[in-house]
C-alpha cells in the first residue's frame, strides 16, 4: 500500500499525463502484458476525485484503453495468431482447446451475456474470454459492439463506485468479484458435467 501511495502521489503531480499513461498500459494488457484493468480503473477514478477537472479525461483514458485492449486481444492474439498460439507455451497454458470448446459454448449458448458476466470475473479470465471469442471466429463486428456494451457496463460501474467511495470500495469489489467467480466457475462446472452426460448417453 505504501508503494501504491508513492505512485499515486507522483502520478497526481503530473496528472495531466495521466489518461495517457494509462491509456497505453491498458493498451500493452491487450497483447497479454500483465496489466491490471482493475488498478488503471482504481487509479483513474481516485485521480478524477482528487482532481475534478481531468475526471472526463482519465474516464476516457481508462475506458478506450480497456476496450481498444479487448479488440487486440480477440482480433491480433486471436483471429490473427489463431491456432499458432497452441505452440507457445505462455498462451497455451492460459487457454487449452477444452477451454476454448466450454467458452465457445457460453458464446453460442448465451451470447452477449458471456462478455458482461465474464468483464465480472476475476482471476485473468477476460482475457482467456477474448481469446476464445478471436480463436472461435466470433463475428467481429458482434463482439465488437458486444464488448463496446459490456465494457461500458463495467468501466461506467467500477469508475463511479471507486470515484464515489474511494478505496472503501475496494474490500467490497473484491469480495463482489470472488462471489461472481465462483458463481461462474459453478455454472460452467455443471455445464460441462452435462455435455459429458449427453456425450456419455448418446454413444
Amino acid at each position: 500500500m505504501e508503494f501504491f501511495n508513492e505512485a499515486m502521489t507522483m502520478i497526481n503531480a503530473n496528472v495531466e499525463w495521466a489518461p495517457l499513461i494509462i491509456f497505453g498500459l491498458l493498451f500493452l494488457a491487450g497483447f497479454n502484458i500483465p496489466v491490471s484493468e482493475d488498478l488503471m480503473l482504481f487509479t483513474s477514478a481516485i485521480l478524477a476525485a482528487k482532481n475534478p477537472e481531468y475526471k472526463y479525461q482519465l474516464f476516457i483514458g481508462v475506458f478506450a484503453g480497456a476496450y481498444i485492449s479487448d479488440l487486440i486481444c480477440y482480433g491480433f492474439i486471436g483471429r490473427y495468431l489463431g491456432n499458432k498460439l497452441f505452440k507457445i507455451k505462455f498462451f497455451a497454458s492460459m487457454i487449452t482447446p477444452e477451454k476454448l470448446e466450454t467458452i465457445n459454448s457460453f458464446f453460442k449458448k448465451y451470447g452477449v451475456m458471456t462478455l458482461i458476466l465474464g468483464r465480472f470475473v476475476p482471476f485473468g479470465f477476460r482475457n482467456a474470454l477474448f481469446l476464445s471469442a478471436g480463436l472461435g471466429k466470433m463475428n467481429a463486428v458482434k463482439f465488437a459492439l458486444s464488448d463496446l456494451l459490456a465494457c461500458t457496463i463495467s468501466c461506467v460501474s467500477f469508475f463511479y463506485i471507486y470515484f464515489t467511495y474511494g478505496e472503501v470500495a475496494i474490500e467490497y469489489v473484491k469480495k463482489s468479484n470472488y462471489v461472481i467467480g465462483a458463481a461462474a466457475v459453478i455454472i460452467i462446472g455443471f455445464f460441462i458435467f452435462k455435455r459429458y452426460k449427453n456425450k456419455k448417453a448418446t454413444s
